[in-house]
């Protein structure tokens, strides 16, 4: 009978491990996800284990797989078991930290093994292998590469269990035919070279967690109980740490309110590439929308704006202006989120559009500022992104055709890229190069929705910056939807590694029962709009 692999905690590996050191014997380690053990990953530990004694694989925990909404597709424990099934593999531990350089010091292998794929240090765009390498040296090892068959779990995945819905797996089978993954993510990658500049309001996110107990004794209303409180960098905060993850440089234009400025929270959460400038308002406070949200489902029961929109009379408008002139001369790229809470003016707004190099606009509508917040307050832009719904509020065309009322906004702004979004329909993106596409969306579970479209914009913006075709941008804008849905509020940032890891899996599709029929041409056609 074949023995199977001792499953043990990582303290207790630690221990075993020492002793089999002192007796003399060669530790090899193994490291991955091993969401779904195929053959490659048998093969790997075959070859493997012949470089030494003992061969040892760690798996990366379930809160620290990067693959996208759904995935792993198996738990932590049912993946180690998996692996601990196989012959030639001796223990098996659920690693405690994000990456495996922690691992690797913690158990000291003699030889740490990695794939064919990672020989090449500059194809891994984690910097991962350069960091395991550094590691396994560190602890008197050295790393060592597999050859032989390759193959993806996400792949197999994607086509035999599938967690997006079949129009979004065939669409992606299709985009993947005509795009391949390094065209994509060479925009994420060399958005390192973007100074930009972003231009909004501050937000703070305040959320309260309640439970319902039911209606009160004497009058008509919801009776909670205070569970928790949580505070998020919200608005334009949110939009500044997206995009310093992946622009080579960030500087932030915005205001706080003189009383009440919440000054020491806001820049405590501010990601540390970004360099801020903040003007006062002497008038108003920093503007702060506290949630009161059931805990389960969570779901917001309603909400408090703290805020009150300034008269100007003190000179802030000026003052911003005075800094934002001096900011247009050094951006490449200006990504303005106006929240329509009174910080950009008309002769701010002239400005944006007389100077930027390349400027991004988002506007939105709220229950602040009652529907007159709407994109034709730019007469001008190079991209703009915005709600269905809030495109339609500023056509005042509730009905129509939303590819008509797209090409007549992108004509009377002189706006070459356009992205609606779409919420669970996707999102609608067009060029005056492309046409339209319809891009469907890649997650179908949502936590929150709060932030979600300003992540969307905030990357979105620097690839079609770079010149990105729109549908590349949209297809990068819905994966970090997808990503961002998946979150409360602003809690994370996108982060560029972690948003690599997910389009290199949505991206590794099986071929599309479209392709394989032979209609290829008719399921195109579907997702491209006559322009």
């Amino acid at each position: 009978m074949q023995r199977q692999a001792l499953v043990l905690s990582f303290e207790a590996l630690q221990a075993e491990l020492a002793g089999l050191r002192a007796a003399g014997k060669t530790i090899v380690q193994c490291h991955g996800v091993f969401d779904l053990v195929h053959i490659g990953h048998i093969r790997h530990f075959e070859e493997a284990s012949r470089m030494g004694d003992v061969l040892v694989v760690t798996v990366t925990p379930d809160r620290y797989v990067n693959k996208g909404p759904g995935r792993p597709a198996f738990p932590e424990e049912l993946r180690a078991e998996a692996v601990a099934a196989l012959g030639m593999v001796d223990y098996v531990a659920v690693n405690r930290w994000p990456q495996a350089t922690e691992a690797i010091r913690a158990l000291r292998p003699n030889v740490y093994v990695k794939g064919e794929e990672y020989r090449a240090a500059e194809n891994d765009r984690t910097g991962g292998i350069v960091l395991e390498e550094r590691a396994v040296q560190e602890v008197g090892g050295r790393i060592a590469f597999t050859g032989g068959l390759t193959s993806s779990s996400s792949a197999l995945l994607n086509r035999h269990m599938p967690v997006l819905p079949r129009e979004a797996t065939d669409y992606l089978s299709d985009f993947a035919g005509r795009w391949s993954t390094e065209e994509v993510l060479q925009y994420l990658d060399e958005a390192g070279r973007l100074k930009v500049l972003v231009l909004g309001e501050t937000i703070i996110d305040d959320y309260h967690y309640c439970e319902s107990m039911g209606k009160t004794g004497k009058e008509p209303i919801l009776a909670t109980r205070f569970v928790s409180s949580e505070r998020f960098a919200g608005g334009v905060l949110a939009v500044a740490n997206h995009i310093a993850s992946f622009a080579g440089s960030v500087r932030l234009l915005s205001a706080l309110g003189a009383a009440s400025s919440e000054e020491p929270f806001v820049r405590e959460h501010l990601h540390p590439r970004v360099a801020p400038t903040f003007v006062y308002m002497e008038d108003a406070p920093t503007i702060v929308k506290r949630r009161f949200v059931e805990t389960y489902p969570l779901q917001k029961l309603f909400e408090v704006y703290h805020m009150q929109e300034g008269t100007g009379a003190n000179g802030y408008h000026r003052e911003l202006c005075t800094h934002l002139a001096a900011a247009l001369r050094e951006a490449d790229v200006v990504v303005v989120n106006d929240y329509g809470h009174g910080l950009l003016n008309a002769e701010a707004i002239d400005l944006l559009c007389r100077e930027a190099k390349f400027l991004a606009v988002n506007t939105q509508v709220n229950a602040a500022n009652h529907g007159f917040n709407t994109v034709s307050k730019y007469p001008r832009a190079h991209y703009v992104a915005v709600s269905e719904a809030e495109l339609r509020l500023d056509a005042r065309n509730r009905r129509g055709p939303l590819t008509d009322i797209v090409r007549d906004t992108a004509a009377r702004m002189g706006c070459r890229n356009f992205v609606v979004t779409q919420g669970q329909k996707g999102a609608l993106c067009y060029s005056q190069t492309d046409g339209f596409r319809q891009i469907p969306a890649f997650t179908g579970r949502i936590v929150d929705r709060v932030g979600a479209g300003d992540a969307v914009f905030a990357v979105t913006a620097l690839c079609v910056a770079q010149g990105a075709p729109i549908e590349v941008a949209g297809v990068i804008g819905n994966a970090v939807g997808a990503q961002a849905v998946m979150t409360v509020g602003n809690r994370e940032p996108i982060d560029r590694v972690k948003l690599s890891k997910h389009l290199t899996a949505l991206l590794r599709q099986p071929a599309s029962m479209h392709a394989r029929s032979g209609v290829r041409h008719e399921f195109r056609q579907r997702y491209r709009i006559s322009a």
